[in-house]
Order: C-alpha cells, then sequence, then structure tokens
C-alpha cells in the first residue's frame, strides 16, 4: 500500500511507528556506546587513538550487544505472534 492510497489514520498511526523505531533505535545505540566504552576504554586515556586491544574489544563489545539485540527482538516477535494465535483460538 503506497502513502497515498493510506487514509489519515494509517499514516499517522505509520509516522508514530516510524517515530517510535527510531527512538528506540537512538536509544539502543546510546546504551552500546555507553556499555562498550565504560568496558573497554579505560577512564584516563593515555593516547588519542584507540589503542588494539580497545579497538579489538569495542567490536566484540558491539558484536555482541547487536548479536543479543537481534535475538530478544526475535523472541519478542515469537511471542507476540504465539499471543496473537492464543486470542484468535479464544475468539473462535
Amino acid at each position: 500500500m503506497n502513502m497515498p492510497e493510506m487514509n489519515a489514520a494509517q499514516q499517522a498511526k505509520l509516522q508514530l511507528m516510524q517515530e517510535m523505531e527510531m527512538e528506540m533505535m537512538s536509544d539502543l545505540y546510546s546504551r552500546m556506546t555507553q556499555a562498550c566504552h565504560k568496558k573497554c576504554i579505560p577512564p584516563k586515556y593515555a593516547d588519542s587513538e584507540l589503542g588494539k586491544g580497545e579497538s579489538v574489544c569495542i567490536d566484540r563489545c558491539v558484536a555482541k550487544y547487536l548479536e543479543v539485540h537481534e535475538r530478544i527482538g526475535k523472541k519478542l516477535t515469537a511471542m507476540s505472534a504465539q499471543d496473537e494465535d492464543l486470542k484468535k483460538k479464544m475468539g473462535a
């Protein structure tokens, strides 16, 4: 369905969902940045550039953070689908 084919309520709902998704992704990025910075970079900087160990730590931290986020998203989607199936069965 194209945007012109949607009514005003559908467009408003879509815009709200897009804004919520942007906010959630912004929050994810902020929390990931804070967590990985705290874990991988010492409070007192010795150099202006990241060291090899710090870079590797950050890479791994971000990869793990995103992997866990993806797993949780898949699990929540599956649980939501199960809830919808249950609602349909109870309503039928």
